[in-house]
């Protein structure tokens, strides 16, 4: 039942943006659905949640395979955690035919050491100085997603084109931040291996330009395409509430910076004698790392900032440096003290930038600390800028930049990657990952497409099965996709210790998982496949007929 991958791109496409013009695909839909009517439409949709989406993702595809269901799946689409494991399986070619080979190798992988806080920091700079737009995604990609992926994959999507032919059509999905909280425009982003843009409005380019410059729909300047690093930060950097990501951050730049100190990779960057040392200009950033920690955690920085003004003095030969006064720093109003606190952040930074611009790398990170004083995440050029184009919403067509974030603070399960109406889905298979209530994305979806008029069966939950939840539940409803709604933890697979597993593999963790804990997530998402798979076979029968 698999499809050949010229199928898949027809299957795929809705209006793309091509040059000056939107060219509608219309003949090639209609061929498309003749074809795609002679099989099921399955697509198999993973939800965030960390490393508990990626390793739940790879331990429920596997039994999918042993079940001889994997065949049947046209698309599989992540949100946050489980891309990172669609990034890992789609690094091999076909690697559906040989999944247990590939899970293995994925397995000891994970298992293995993290990548060097050298090989990091390298990756760092080769984002800042690659492209034009520099943000906390590309700190989130070389400091914490090789903590959990264990690798720098510079591979990009576009190279995985050539040998999809076995494999579903992967679908990777995040969401427009401006589009989200202002209600303007379309907030749904699909990036695949051929487009990337709008889900609902159904505007798109090809996925190798989706960073470059655009104006009227005519690129301006081409900026690299983004790699598999750096695609996985863009999809999966919600991992805890806004607090918790900004400390942990400050802590990584914080760590960072003083790693580099120790291991002595500054030595080489010494200028001549008379210049101030180059240390002493990392030391005073990594102070200022540190007294941004103590104010998030309510600690008072006065004895770091007075350390951080007598190196400023002697990086100036003791010339007076104004900088914003810390002794007005009111810790008890926690809210007013970060706002003073980014206020004393940017100070620095001017006067570290106007002064010692010439250290090499510094700039970069003055970069990263403004872009953590304004929460800078996922910033690309926006490819509908000034579009005047009838089709697109205006709000989409104003700004050169749009930012782009993890889909879960929107609706953790990327249904409306696959409810685009040229994409003709016969059964949605839904493998829920998320933290807390295990129905949220499904009614969430049944409630967001209600309002889009998009067809999609009611969704009801027996209210017994809120703290208990069972392993399978199906909606249907006419003309609407069948939808088959999985949770990770329930009664059949935990029995009564749904609470200790979820308490076991909390989303909130910065430490990557052991080989043990990897074994067992993998195990008890499979059941969920294996207990089910005549259920499975049953709805997609039922479709067939």
């Amino acid at each position: 039942m698999r499809m050949s991958a010229g199928e898949r791109t027809q299957a795929s496409v809705g209006t793309s943006l091509t040059c000056s013009q939107c060219v509608s695909f219309g003949e090639e839909r209609d061929n498309a659905k003749a074809q795609l009517d002679a099989v099921p439409n399955i697509a198999l949709l993973a939800s965030g949640g960390g490393q508990r989406a990626m390793v739940g993702l790879l331990g429920s595809l596997v039994e999918l395979n042993k079940a001889g269901i994997l065949d049947c799946i046209l698309y599989l689409s992540g949100v946050s955690g489980s891309t990172w494991c669609m990034a890992s399986l789609y690094k091999e070619p076909d690697w559906s035919t040989k999944l247990e080979t590939v899970k293995d190798k994925i397995v000891e992988r994970l298992s293995g050491p993290k990548v060097s806080w050298g090989d990091a920091y390298a990756k760092l700079k080769k984002y800042y100085h690659g492209k034009d737009i520099f943000s906390l995604t590309d700190v989130w990609a070389a400091m914490v997603v090789t903590t959990f992926v264990k690798e720098i994959d510079e591979h990009t999507l576009t190279d995985q084109w050539e040998h999809l032919s076995k494999d579903p059509f992967p679908i990777y999905t995040v969401i427009d931040k401006q589009s989200k909280q202002q209600g303007g425009g379309d907030p749904w982003i699909e990036i695949s291996p051929n487009e990337a843009g709008y889900s609902l409005t159904g505007a798109f380019v090809g996925t190798s330009s989706f960073s470059s410059q655009f104006h009227s729909g005519s690129k301006k300047k081409h900026q690299p395409e983004m790699d598999m690093l750096y695609l996985q930060a863009l999809c999966g950097s919600a991992l805890a509430d806004g607090e918790e990501i900004c400390n942990f951050l400050w802590e990584q730049i914080h760590d960072c910076i003083k790693h580099l100190l120790h291991q002595g990779m500054f030595k080489e960057m010494r200028t001549d004698p008379i210049t101030p040392p180059v240390e002493k200009c990392y030391q005073a950033l990594m102070d200022l790392a540190f007294m941004n920690l103590c104010v998030l955690n309510g600690k008072d920085p006065s004895h770091l900032d007075q350390s951080l003004r007598t190196r400023l003095n002697d990086l100036g030969g003791g010339k007076h440096q104004r900088i914003f006064p810390i002794e007005k720093l009111n810790l008890a109003d926690k809210q007013a003290a970060k706002r003073y606190m980014n206020q004393h952040t940017e100070d620095v930074c001017n006067n570290l930038s106007y002064r010692y611009s010439f250290i090499p790398d510094v700039q970069m990170w003055i970069c990263i600390f403004k872009c953590m004083n304004d929460w800078i995440w996922g910033r690309h050029y926006n490819f509908l800028h000034n579009m005047k184009d009838e089709a697109v919403h205006s709000a989409l067509q104003e700004s050169e930049t749009r930012d782009y974030e993890d889909a879960g603070l929107l609706n953790n399960s990327p249904y409306f990657s696959v409810l685009r109406e040229e994409r003709h889905i016969d059964l949605i298979i839904s493998l829920d990952f998320s933290e807390g209530d295990p129905f949220m994305t499904v009614r969430d979806a049944f409630e967001m497409s209600k309002r889009l008029n998009i067809p999609f069966p009611e969704v009801n939950i027996p209210k017994e099965d809120m703290e208990k939840p069972k392993d399978f539940y199906v909606f249907k409803g006419q003309n609407a996709p069948t939808v088959i709604h999985i949770p990770l933890f329930n009664v059949v697979n935990c029995g009564e210790q749904i609470e200790t597993w979820r308490d076991h593999y909390r989303t909130i963790k910065f430490s990557s998982y052991a080989t043990e804990k990897i074994t067992k997530l993998m195990e008890v998402a499979g059941k969920n496949i294996s207990n089910n798979k005549e259920n499975l076979k049953e709805q997609i029968q039922a479709v067939i007929g």
